[in-house]
């Protein structure tokens, strides 16, 4: 899952758009040279899976061709039940012995045939013998095969080459990397919030220490607005965006929208708890959301009530050169979140860790 290839475009497949971002190296940063989202037909990709594949190349065509894309090669990334990722304690051996007995110990761990999965693992830590420390803590990542197929299938029916595919929560971790300073032994939880799975991936300083995909996303706001509304989707949608229309106004629906960011704050809150429980880590510093739903409405300023903690709506571009890109400023301010998963990929170089 991790080879790589050398220019790569971050092509983030949701189940409501498909995003996607082109970077050149640009000195120790990134300039952008392309991007743009493409929305899909509902229920073209469902929980994850790819129900309409049509639609999705299609819509993978008009944004690649729309913005003028030219990389051939694409990193794309997947989440879901589909995707295993464990932290996992073995005896300290080498790479050559780790090497030849992971899939042995992988059975161990993942709920899937193990020849019906791609594998890959990191070393986290080597442990040392020497201080006691028998262990060695290694990364263990399963995604299934057909799962794999169904993505990598939509990206060469609009010939281009799927090089590599990741993880959302690493993209997302990538994208923090390289837009904010890393201090050792703080702790940030990394929020990406999609229409239907919001992947948590809490770090200290710059190592993954828990991760976790709750499904739950932009879809409970959009059905709240339906019921509530008597509306068809693509209204309700607008108005969670914060399109106003002719018959209802963004003031009518913000006790909707708290309503539901209450939810998902509880969804939340069940993750951090076990986190605490889990780990001997117990706090969080810091707070940041990405994602199309980050900007729902007060989110921001719900969750700082709810957790106590610094919120912050995470800025993909921070520091990579978007003054070549032909958007305005307010739209980039607008979308710039929703792109965080695809600048993760887009960042993706030979000889970089996978995660």
């Amino acid at each position: 899952m991790f080879r790589r290839a050398k220019a790569l475009v971050g092509l983030d497949i949701g189940s409501s758009a498909v995003k996607a971002v082109e970077l050149k190296a640009s000195g120790k940063s990134y300039k952008v040279t392309g991007f743009g989202t493409e929305p899909l037909p509902p229920d073209s990709i469902v929980d994850g899976a790819i129900i309409d594949g049509a639609a999705v190349a299609d819509a993978i065509r008009r944004l690649f061709e729309g913005r003028n894309i030219k990389t051939r090669d694409v990193a794309a990334s997947l989440s879901g039940n589909a995707v295993i990722v464990k932290k996992i304690s073995l005896p300290i051996m080498s790479d050559a012995e780790l090497a030849e007995s992971i899939y042995w110990e992988a059975e161990q761990y993942i709920p899937f045939d193990i020849q019906d999965v791609n594998l890959d693992y990191q070393i986290l830590d080597r442990g040392d013998a020497a201080s006691g420390k028998g262990t060695m803590d290694v990364l263990l990542v399963a995604v299934k095969k057909d799962k794999i197929g169904d993505y990598t299938g939509v990206i060469t029916q609009v010939g281009k080459t799927p090089a590599l595919v990741d993880v959302d929560a690493f993209a997302l971790q990538n994208a923090y990397e390289v837009n904010y300073p890393i201090e050792p032994g703080r702790v940030v939880a990394l929020v990406n919030i999609g229409a239907s799975v919001t992947n948590v991936n809490i770090l200290s300083g710059s190592s993954t220490i828990f991760w976790r995909d709750i499904s739950f996303g932009g879809n409970q706001y959009t059905d709240a607005i339906q019921k509530q509304l008597s509306l068809g989707f693509e209204q309700a949608d607008a108005l969670k965006r914060g399109e106003a229309s002719a018959d209802h106004s963004v003031a009518e629906i913000l006790p909707i929208l708290r309503s539901v960011s209450d939810d998902l704050a509880q969804e939340l809150q069940k993750t951090f708890d076990f986190f605490g429980a889990t780990t001997s880590t117990e706090k969080i510093d810091r707070l940041f959301i990405a994602g199309g739903c980050s900007r729902i409405v007060n989110l921001d300023r719900q969750l700082k009530e709810r957790f106590g903690m610094a919120v912050e709506i995470m800025n993909p571009f921070r520091q990579i050169d978007t003054t070549a890109s032909a958007v305005s400023p307010e739209w980039l301010t607008e979308n710039a979140p929703s792109l965080a998963v695809a600048v993760g990929l887009a960042v993706r170089h030979i000889g970089d860790e996978a995660t």
